[in-house]
């Protein structure tokens, strides 16, 4: 289903959120300020974003605004205390999709939570394609031709940054918060582990395209250079 930011700076209110989504069995990142919050955005294609209007550097809905004004379209509920109608609009027109009051019930967010991740699967779920290649994320399958493999998790999320960059190289640090996100602890080896799997999955389904490692820069999927 994908990862959530959270976009919170009370600890306890954070810690409590982040539990009571694990436990519904999703998977999040947390930023404390919109500066953070930014940065995750700018690494991690998420499903959904939970933010907070009261943030230490600005007001939550000032960097939402500024976010659609990017084209970043990520679903994104407002979970904050402030509940007049005025500022509800405000949330709504800024680019919000949910607007969930404090004090709030921990099934009721998961429950918004779920139908906005949803909502974003519906359409970043569809099938990508890229050179002799074709993912789809809903079955975590990978084509070539006729043949197919299916991937695991973090593979998957691995060959969904590769074929979006089109060729182009993808930073290491990209790589690893696609496949784990920000929040998840990965060993120094763990993404060239998960690549070297990868690249034998390539190899077993016939393509012609191949991971090429730029040292110290990143990967990409590309295809090899043909002998003059």
């Amino acid at each position: 289903m994908g990862r959530l930011l959270i976009i919170e700076d009370h600890a306890g209110l954070r810690d409590l959120i982040v539990r009571g989504l694990a436990r519904a069995g999703i998977a999040s990142d947390v930023a404390r300020t919109a500066a953070e919050a930014s940065a995750c955005i700018a690494t991690v294609r998420y499903a959904a974003i939970v933010l907070d209007r009261g943030l230490p550097d600005g007001d939550g809905v000032v960097w939402l605004r500024r976010l659609r004004a990017e084209r970043i379209t990520v679903p994104c509920l407002i979970l904050t205390a402030r509940d007049a109608l005025h500022d509800r609009i405000d949330g709504l027109e800024a680019g919000a999709d949910d607007y969930l009051p404090k004090p709030f019930e921990m099934p009721e967010l998961v429950a918004r939570t779920r139908a906005l991740m949803r909502r974003q699967a519906s359409w970043v779920g569809l099938a990508a394609a890229y050179g002799d290649l074709t993912i789809e994320p809903a079955s975590a399958m990978l084509r070539c031709g006729l043949a197919s493999v299916t991937l695991s998790a973090a593979e998957l999320q691995l060959m969904l940054a590769l074929m979006r960059a089109q060729g182009a190289v993808v930073r290491r640090a990209a790589l690893e918060a696609a496949a784990w996100g920000l929040s998840e602890p990965v060993t120094p080896n763990a993404l060239d582990v998960a690549l070297h799997r990868v690249r034998r999955k390539l190899c077993a389904l016939g393509s012609r395209l191949q991971i090429r490692n730029t040292k110290g820069i990143g990967h990409a999927l590309v295809e090899p250079i043909e002998d003059a």
